[in-house]
C-alpha cells in the first residue's frame, strides 16, 4: 500500500523551464547574442546549468570558463526563479486528491536545496510538503538510490510505502534502485527518450491520472 508520493521538481511537479530559459538569455544578451527559443532550452531544462550552458555556449564542465560561466548562470537563476514557473496543470487538483486520501507527498531532485525550498515557497507548496530532498542533501545525485532513500528516512516509511514520479529516466532509474513504485510522466522535458522504454511500473500523460495509479 502506498502511503506518499515523491515526485521530481522539474519537468514533472513544476514547469521550470521559462526561468531556467531566462537566466541563459540574460547571460546571452550580456554577451551580444540572441536569446534562443523556448524549443532550444527545454528538452535540457532537467540537466540545469550543465544542460543550459551546453546548449547556450556550446561549454561543457571541463572547459576552463566552464566554473565561472555556472556561477553567474545559479546567480541569475536565484534571482529569477519564479518569473513564470507554475505547476503543471492537474497538479494543484492532484496535490489536494493525494491530501484528501491520507497520504503524504514530498519533493526529491537534483536541483540544490538553495533553490528547491524558496521555489516551493514561491509556488505557494512549501509548508505542505512532507519532505524536500535536493541535489545537495545528500552525497549523491539521482540516479543514485541516496536521495529516494533520505526521503523514504525522513518520511519514516519503508521504500516499498512510497511512489517515485518523475520525468526523466534517471527517475526511474532512482526509484528502482530505491525500492519504490515507479511512474514516468509524459508530459515533461522527457530527457532520457521514450518514458514507456524507461521499464516504470506506470505511465501517465497527465498529474491526475496518478490517482489511478495509488
Amino acid at each position: 500500500m502506498i502511503q506518499a508520493v515523491l515526485f521530481d521538481l522539474d519537468g514533472t511537479f513544476a514547469d521550470t523551464a521559462p526561468d531556467l530559459a531566462y537566466a541563459l538569455n540574460r547571460m546571452r544578451a550580456a554577451r551580444g547574442l540572441p536569446p534562443l527559443p523556448t524549443e532550444a532550452t527545454r528538452p535540457v531544462a532537467s540537466m540545469g546549468a550543465r544542460g543550459l550552458l551546453g546548449v547556450g555556449f556550446n561549454i561543457v564542465p571541463d572547459h576552463p570558463e566552464y566554473a565561472a560561466m555556472r556561477e553567474e548562470f545559479l546567480g541569475l537563476y536565484e534571482q529569477n526563479l519564479c518569473r513564470h514557473t507554475r505547476l503543471f496543470p492537474g497538479m494543484p487538483e492532484l496535490l489536494d486528491a493525494v491530501e484528501a486520501r491520507g497520504l503524504r507527498w514530498g519533493i526529491v531532485t537534483n536541483k540544490a536545496e538553495r533553490f528547491t525550498r524558496p521555489l516551493l515557497d514561491l509556488l505557494q507548496v512549501g509548508k505542505r510538503a512532507a519532505c524536500v530532498i535536493g541535489g545537495d542533501t545528500t552525497p549523491h545525485i539521482k540516479p543514485h538510490p541516496a536521495p529516494l532513500l533520505a526521503a523514504s528516512r525522513t518520511l519514516a516509511l519503508a521504500p516499498e510505502r512510497c511512489a517515485y514520479v518523475g520525468d526523466d529516466r534517471r527517475d526511474v532509474e532512482a526509484g528502482r534502485a530505491a525500492g519504490m513504485k515507479t511512474v514516468a510522466v509524459t508530459y515533461g522535458y522527457l530527457n532520457g527518450g521514450i518514458p514507456q522504454d524507461w521499464g516504470a511500473d506506470a505511465v501517465i500523460q497527465r498529474p491526475q491520472d496518478l490517482l489511478a495509479h495509488l
